[in-house]
């Protein structure tokens, strides 16, 4: 069981996404919300949100780094042990160290510059369908487990912002 302080920042952070959710200008109040609020509650040096296209590919439809990963950029289908286990499995992502980044994502170079060397994918399922996932990066051997638990229930807000 949480500790009350962690019960009351939880509570925090989805009443400040559902909010969002009902805001004008959507996807980017919502989706800036759901940054705020995991940002809070697990924390992150890059957060970006990728939409999976119809070929495979994803696009980046948020980030917090535009220069870095700006906003429309592609990214290929990543066939690796990585595609197997998030795409095709539909199961969430940890990569705790660098050497976890460096096997499954091209990019590596650009993350480890950015002074992250973990990451966490969580994916937005619904229907059975990976929709996109949130992609959280930090410093190595920043994420647990743990951590997706946390952000699992925040990725579902996105459905219908990636459907």
């Amino acid at each position: 069981m949480p500790a009350p302080d962690d019960a009351n920042l939880c509570w925090s952070a989805t009443r400040a996404v559902a909010s969002a959710g009902r805001l004008a200008g959507q996807p980017q109040p919502l989706l800036a919300a759901v940054h705020g609020a995991l940002d809070a509650l697990v924390g992150s040096r890059l957060f970006t949100v990728l939409k999976t296209l119809p070929d495979g590919s994803t696009e980046r439809i948020y980030t917090s780094d535009p220069v870095a990963y700006p906003l429309s950029g592609r990214k290929p289908r990543n066939v690796t042990s990585w595609y197997e286990t998030v795409i095709l499995a539909r199961r969430h992502y940890l990569g705790p160290t660098k050497d976890h980044i460096r096997s499954v994502f091209f990019d590596h170079e650009t993350i480890f510059g950015l002074g992250c060397g973990s990451v966490i994918n969580v994916l937005v399922i619904h229907d059975d369908r990976v929709l996109g996932a949130i992609n959280m990066l930090h410093e190595e051997h920043w994420y647990r487990p743990h951590h997706l638990e946390t952000a699992e229930p925040f990725a579902q807000y996105l459905v219908p912002v990636l459907a």
